[in-house]
């Protein structure tokens, strides 16, 4: 993939993100933390599971970061939780941005959350980065309907973001 795809996933994560902890914070506090059956529970338990593997992401691109269980509950308040996810947003952004062709095609050692080591390049990484946040942004996607109706749940579809006016290079 070309650096500028990367840039444009980059945009595209930060306003998916957004739509979708706007439709978030529409729910009462029981209906945000109702265990509905999905992998991480709950809308409050998925959204801190974005949170956490992209920290743990970052951490493996850059070298700096802690790790945390894939499960960790890091906030409790959705309003805070939404700050730390436009903060890390904001870090994904600027480490794309900064990336060259070089950079993509470093390679990463990293130990998985079973301890099992890995060598990969960052472009290969960054594809699996952007695809595990799509996944679990459709899971919570889901639940949201489930509360708040199909009228009322934003659509996260990456051509909704590619077709928005002035074109998705004045988003990120």
């Amino acid at each position: 993939m070309s650096l500028s795809r990367y840039h444009m996933l980059a945009g595209y994560n930060r306003w998916a993100n957004q739509r979708l902890y706007d439709a978030a914070a529409k729910l009462d506090d029981t209906r945000y933390r109702e265990d509905r059956g999905a992998f991480f529970r709950s809308v409050h338990g998925t959204l801190n599971h974005l949170v956490v593997a992209d920290r743990v992401w970052m951490g493996r691109f850059t070298g700096i970061g802690e790790e945390s269980p894939l499960d960790a509950i890091l906030f409790e308040r959705l309003e805070d939780l939404r700050a730390e996810r436009e903060a890390e947003d904001g870090r994904i952004v600027a480490f794309v941005a900064g990336l060259d062709e070089a950079g993509l095609a470093r390679v990463i050692e990293y130990s998985n959350s079973s301890g099992r080591r890995f060598s990969q390049p960052i472009d290969t990484a960054l594809d699996h980065f952007f695809n595990h946040q799509t996944h679990h942004r459709g899971q919570v996607h889901a639940l949201l309907s489930h509360f708040l109706g199909n009228a009322a749940t934003p659509s996260l579809d990456l051509i909704a973001f590619q077709r928005l006016p002035g074109g998705v290079a004045t988003l990120y």
